[in-house]
């Protein structure tokens, strides 16, 4: 098994040593991980900083990847934290570094953050998920160094009050701009430890997704503690399935290796 979305003490709200991580892994069996700690510039929320120094980054992984060599392979990842005036930042960021994988996702919007409620004030929740599936759709618009998009509908995670209107319009619309480039999506399964009815996205949105074309798909527990590792993976596995996608991906310099699910659930 493969868990494409993890966090480090790298992280700003990580306070878990790779090798915690590293030895957890091995010890459940998992053949391959991917650390993607955040970098999100210019966070509203000046308690966070999401950067950190990307030349000890590079030197801890490659420590990790030598230490545990004959035991689990582990590759260099990020989570870009996407707004639309941060475009040209984020592409200096990809010419000047390499990762072996990179997730695009977006935590604040119009310039205020999910997590404390601030972007939701004095809108309804219909007009918050417009507003930022809109400016999702811009940056990925602008954006194009990332391999898939994380948790797309993570807006939802911050609302009380369920939607009454599924944007399927404006999704379908990023699902249009990325699946002929040979982007994915992920399927991160933190929804389930907040409390959600499923992972994120919801099962809706992967059918969409497949309506689309689109057969990228990662998997990843999000995991700020290794205690959650691979959370929820055989379920989640079994759903994808049963909507007809068969297979996830992980990444070998730069591009898609699929695994068959049929398999991986054996």
């Amino acid at each position: 098994m493969f868990d494409y979305h993890i966090h480090s003490k790298f992280s700003a709200d990580c306070n878990t040593a790779m090798e915690t991580t590293i030895e957890k892994a091995i010890n459940i069996g998992l053949e391959e991980i991917c650390f993607t700690d955040h970098i999100d510039y210019d966070y509203p929320d000046e308690d966070w900083i999401f950067e950190f120094d990307l030349n000890q980054y590079d030197k801890k992984i490659k420590e990790m990847q030598e230490k545990y060599a004959e035991k689990i392979r582990i590759k260099k990842g990020v989570e870009i934290g996407v707004q639309p005036h941060l475009s040209a930042k984020h592409k200096d960021l990809m010419n000047q570094e390499t990762f072996d994988f990179v997730i695009c996702s977006m935590h604040a919007s119009e310039r205020k953050d999910l997590h404390s409620g601030e972007f939701f004030k004095n809108r309804t929740v219909e007009e918050a998920y417009g507003i930022y599936y809109k400016e999702l759709y811009e940056c990925i618009k602008d954006f194009k160094d990332f391999h898939v998009l994380g948790h797309i509908d993570l807006v939802k995670r911050y609302t009380k009050e369920k939607s009454k209107e599924n944007f399927h319009d404006i999704i379908g619309d990023i699902f249009k701009e990325i699946i002929p480039e040979g982007k994915g999506i992920e399927l991160n399964t933190s929804g389930f430890r907040y409390g959600l009815e499923s992972g994120m996205p919801s099962i809706d949105i992967f059918k969409l997704y497949k309506k689309c074309g689109g057969e990228i798909v990662t998997l990843g527990s999000d995991s700020h503690v290794e205690t959650t590792l691979a959370y929820k993976f055989h379920e989640s596995l079994e759903l994808l399935q049963s909507i007809g996608l068969n297979y996830i991906a992980t990444y070998q310099n730069g591009e898609p290796v699929f695994h068959k699910i049929s398999t991986l659930l054996k």
